[in-house]
């Protein structure tokens, strides 16, 4: 069945970076879209970023452009959020989702997340 892993999140103070990882399995990686997603404390889950199956389109939330890049390693069904110049608001449980080529329809099948604290 479809399964998604997300790694990599951690406490870092503001202005750090991180780099999250979700390796996937249980489908065909490379004829997907995938998408970063993140969930605040009692706010709804949001697009963070999405890339298409072959890496060749990326598309941002306002709120992360600049700061953060979504890339693909289709040999290894991994998908990676680089995330730089971290504020507080980024404080939030990331998630990886097969979606839409825009992100903004997430397929499901979410994993357990990974929890990003951006806290000085």
């Amino acid at each position: 069945q479809v399964q998604v892993v997300e790694s990599g999140g951690g406490l870092v103070q503001p202005g750090g970076s991180l780099k999250l990882s979700c390796a996937a399995s249980g489908f065909t990686f490379s004829s997907y879209a995938m998408s970063w997603y993140r969930q605040a404390p009692g706010k709804e889950r949001e697009l963070v970023a999405a890339i298409t199956s072959a890496g060749g389109s990326t598309n941002y939330a306002d709120s992360v452009k600049g700061r953060f890049t979504i890339s693909r390693d289709n040999a290894k069904s991994t998908v990676y959020l680089q995330m730089n110049s971290l504020k507080p608001e980024d404080t939030a449980v990331y998630y990886c989702s097969r979606s839409s080529r825009s992100g903004a329809v997430p397929y499901g099948s979410w994993g357990q997340g990974t929890q990003v604290t951006v806290s000085s």
